[in-house]
């Protein structure tokens, strides 16, 4: 039998975003200029499937091929032919919305591989419109992706490095060490200044260094950058204002020619850029996938802003907007640092996201159901502003640049773990993700959410959300009792075999549960029990008159640990602390890994969400949107790229096929 946790259910939650009303609203030419920034996202969106896994792009043209001449309505009467029953069928249509949504067959949120939950998929196959047309041409694409379909070795449950995991951003056969490796050679001069600028005719070619040779190549995604690009350009002709073609330029630059710091001045553009209409970020952003935590994974986010901003002002770090989400990427922490940031609410996710059942809701006791229903939007909504605005906002950074010049004054920054002068620092090239690899992106996530958790407990800060008196308090209880929750469901996202965890945020919160355990005094309970049911169980406990003293100490003495090790650029210390935190163990007070297991038994699948598609008829947009269902969206994919689908496809295929030989078992050389 194969564990539960690598099928997609038959009844999982699909919603269709709502972006009706508010596309509406804009003016014909903030219509234009959304279309084509969208064109642009999706285009350089199915770059994910090539960054994923060796047989993500595969598998998705074989579905595209298949629901394009028989829409999945069309196709139940061959999957009827095929044996196909009512129920199989609905796995099949809801393994290729999976597919879909996560941009790859492993979950985008969790890294855990799904398959079908279906024995006849290639009967399927077999018996559609797209096989008979074209049995040669669909015979090799399921050929080419049929084995690792459902295969569930070890190595290939989830993402990872080495034994631990498939990592399309690395060949096959490299591990932890390799990495590390070629981390130190992109940092080093040898390489990094050309790359910055985007220098490619000097960056190509072959590289010595320390006894290696390093084979640089470009253009991996060529075609998909192009289209990026093209749309782009197109969307310049519709743009706002100045910062916003001037912005879209440099990016263009960065996507044309690979030049980091080209990027970064577009960044410095959009900052600029106060308040629009349509408000937008695209290109490599976040590094959660990558094993190393260095590599960024392509996205493109678009955002429709009718309401003010909240506005906060830290002296420093010159914030812009409190909004939600989407926040500059931490790779571009220089600019974070010196002139800015914004960050921006994806609104109509978090609405869908976050609506909770009650029978549904797990390891609450009761009488704290209805106040957790009641008070989880608003509370999350507070929490999430922190994190994104003043948690991944602030800290500084103590660099020493290339040419020795230091950011901070040496003879009076002192530790204040120690109160010592500090002796660690960033220097030259390295960076925030090049320094704490693996750990970086949990890290931040966890420290992001310590402040979070920490200035929500301001009377101030609360009223510049709303929130007074009574509803204040409620909000600030709601919010940390939501936190240690979501640190026991954490567990689902650890992998015992590994020892490795699959999901930044949810290790991060996984480790706050711990400190706040570790803080005592009765502040949080965590006990295992039996359920009606009859099933294991487990019940988590907040002590609301305790958060005030007990919790804000303890999140106190931690953060500030985090932040020390975070500033001084003290890999050794940052990770001892944050990986002992990190440790699921059967010892202790709680054996952790028995409570991993109810929380599996008792998980509830991460919702899918359905997009609408623009199109261009005349001089006007036109916005199509889709039922929330498995079909729906694929439909909606199905139509998303009506002039070129073939073309496309066929690239798709191109650039898997370049990069086979990454996956053979007998490839003598690493590459990434």
């Amino acid at each position: 039998m194969v564990d539960s946790q690598y099928y997609l259910p038959n009844d999982i939650g699909i919603s269709a975003l709502d972006c009706r009303v508010a596309f509406r609203l804009l003016s014909p030419k903030e219509q234009m200029y959304a279309h084509y920034l969208s064109r642009a996202s999706w285009y350089g969106g199915l770059i994910v499937l090539i960054q994923t896994s060796p047989e993500s792009a595969n598998i998705y043209v074989l579905l595209q091929k298949i629901f394009r001449l028989q829409a999945p309505q069309q196709l139940e009467a061959a999957a009827t032919a095929a044996g196909l029953s009512a129920e199989e069928y609905q796995a099949f249509l809801v393994y290729a919305a999976g597919l879909y949504a996560n941009m790859g067959n492993y979950k985008s949120f969790g890294d855990t591989k799904f398959i079908p939950n279906l024995p006849k998929f290639k009967a399927l196959v077999w018996e559609s419109l797209a096989f008979k047309q074209s049995p040669g041409d669909m015979e090799t694409l399921w050929g080419c992706c049929c084995e690792p379909l459902y295969s569930l070795e070890d190595k290939q449950k989830q993402l990872g490095l080495g034994e631990k995991g498939i990592s399309a951003y690395f060949s096959g056969n490299c591990c932890l060490e390799d990495a590390e490796f070629a981390q130190k050679f992109l940092d080093s001069k040898v390489y990094y200044n050309c790359a910055v600028e985007g220098k490619s005719e000097v960056c190509c070619g072959k590289h010595e260094f320390e006894d290696s040779v390093f084979s640089v190549k470009r253009g991996d995604y060529a075609f998909l950058m192009e289209k990026v690009c093209q749309n782009l350009e197109k969307a310049k002709d519709y743009a706002a204002n100045e910062n916003q073609k001037r912005m879209l330029e440099e990016y263009i630059r960065s996507f044309t020619c690979g030049s980091v710091e080209a990027h970064k001045e577009g960044s410095r553009y959009w900052i600029k850029d106060k308040g629009p209409i349509v408000e937008s970020y695209i290109g490599f952003i976040e590094s959660y996938r990558d094993p190393f935590g260095s590599r960024g994974e392509f996205e493109g986010e678009l955002k429709y802003l009718w309401n003010n901003p909240v506005t906060l002002v830290d002296t420093q770090l010159r914030p812009l907007c409190l909004s939600l989400s989407l926040s500059l990427s931490l790779s571009d922490d220089d600019i974070r640092q010196t002139e800015g940031f914004k960050n921006v609410s994806l609104g109509n996710v978090l609405a869908v996201a976050y609506a909770t059942q009650k029978d549904k809701l797990t390891f609450l006791e009761e009488n704290d159901k209805d106040l957790y229903i009641k008070w989880k939007g608003p509370s999350f909504e507070v929490q999430v502003g922190l994190h994104e605005l003043l948690g991944h906002g602030s800290g500084k950074l103590f660099v020493q640049d290339d040419k020795g010049k230091y950011n901070f004054d040496q003879t009076a920054v002192r530790n204040p773990e120690t109160g010592e002068l500090i002796s660690s620092w960033y220097k030259g090239s390295e960076t925030w993700d090049s320094k704490f690899s693996t750990i970086a992106s949990s890290y931040e996530e966890c420290r992001a959410e310590c402040v979070g958790l920490y200035l929500c407990l301001n009377k101030q800060v609360l009223s510049i959300f709303g929130h007074e008196g009574e509803d204040a308090e409620e909000v600030v209880y709601v919010n940390w009792l939501n936190m240690v929750r979501a640190g026991l469901l954490g567990l689902e996202f650890y992998t015992p075999e590994s020892k490795s965890w699959r999901q930044a945020h949810m290790q991060a919160r996984f480790v706050i549960l711990r400190v706040l355990l570790e803080a005592g005094e009765g502040l949080v309970g965590l006990r295992e029990c039996t359920g009606a049911d009859g099933r294991p169980d487990a019940v988590i406990t907040l002590d609301r008159s305790k958060i005030y003293t007990v919790g804000k100490s303890a999140i106190q003495r931690f953060l500030c640990k985090l932040q020390v090790h975070k500033s001084t650029a003290d890999v050794e210390g940052g990770r001892a602390l944050y990986e002992g935190y990190s440790a699921v163990t059967a010892d202790g007070t709680h054996n952790f890994l028995r409570l991993r297991e109810t929380v599996l038994l008792r998980k509830e699948a991460r919702k899918m969400f359905v997009q609408a598609n623009t199109y261009i008829k005349g001089d006007a947009v036109e916005l199509v949107e889709y039922e929330g269902s498995a079909a729906g969206l694929i439909q909606s994919f199905v139509e998303r790229f009506p002039d070129d689908a073939e073309e496309v496809e066929a690239q798709l295929r191109e650039m898997t096929c370049m990069d086979s030989s990454c996956w053979r078992k007998e490839e003598p050389h690493t590459q990434m």
